[in-house]
């Protein structure tokens, strides 16, 4: 479930944790096939005594940039957490790993459906290569967005999904975005118009950057949900226009809020607001 924001906020708590300057002491891996890229042996061997020197995120991607040029990415997927401990390491049947870091701290990665991704390579294009955009860089304008749109016939919502497009949109923050800008999900990508585009570039940087201030969206108090590095909930949750609102009146309109399945994705948006045919 974490997305862009949810991962941009573990970045943020990791880095206020001073974790860059630390030394991989040792790993664990207790479910070797949450590894990509390497055997378990390989990979353990690989990180050990590496220092962290940098550390970014690309899409849903955390980078781990490793004093010997290498770098280890993580991929929570669905229910992927990272938990930072100092002191004596948790028990817990949900770690799938563990680095053990100087300073006497764990970096400790649980998983209750073991969906994540952990990765060592020397080239990150090996991994990141095939992504779109960064959806808050400089770069991406409204203009380079209406380019976009304008290759593709697909509808808007499983458009926006698609990594290869832009980087780090999920189901949350796409149907936000949508309802920003007043677009319906299965809107094909080619027929928004100029005006539009700018519409929903505006509206993909707010949803975007409110779910970062937020420090992301903690849906229920379930293991499987997003959590931050200590532990706490994040606070988007109170913020959706959309998303898991269905039934309820659209803060726009009034009109009811509806939910239908697109392209295999609960889908919650405004008929009224974003009406397909107006």
């Amino acid at each position: 479930m974490p997305e862009m924001p949810e991962v941009q906020t573990i970045i943020n708590d990791l880095q206020r944790a001073r974790i860059v300057g630390c030394q991989i002491i040792e790993s664990e891996v207790f479910w070797p096939k949450i590894v990509f890229g390497a055997d378990v042996k390989t990979f353990a061997k690989g990180i050990q005594h590496q220092s962290i020197v940098d550390l970014h995120r690309r899409g849903k991607y955390i980078v781990f940039t490793l004093s010997s040029g290498w770098f280890l990415l993580v991929h929570l997927r669905m229910t992927g957490r990272l938990l930072l401990i100092e002191g004596a390491s948790q028990d817990s049947p949900y770690i799938r790993l563990r680095l053990k870091l100087s300073g006497n701290k764990s970096l400790e990665y649980f998983d209750t459906r073991k969906f994540g991704r952990w990765y060592l390579v020397e080239n990150l294009d090996s991994i990141l290569g095939h992504m779109g955009p960064e959806p808050l860089d400089r770069e991406f304008t409204p203009s380079l967005l209406f380019m976009m749109l304008q290759k593709h016939a697909r509808a808007l919502k499983p458009l926006l999904l698609d990594q290869s497009f832009i980087a780090g949109m999920g189901n949350i923050y796409v149907d936000e975005a949508l309802w920003e800008a007043r677009l319906h999900p299965l809107t094909p990508a080619n027929k928004v118009t100029k005006d539009e585009a700018e519409l929903l570039y505006e509206g993909i940087c707010k949803v975007l950057k409110r779910g970062i201030d937020t420090q992301g969206t903690t849906l229920g108090s379930g293991k499987t949900n997003y959590y931050r590095l200590d532990g706490s909930k994040g606070h988007h949750q109170t913020e959706l226009m959309v998303f898991r609102r269905s039934g309820l009146p659209c803060f726009r309109c009034g009109t009811v809020i509806v939910r239908q399945q697109v392209a295999q994705r609960s889908t919650h948006f405004c008929p009224l607001c974003q009406n397909r045919d107006r």
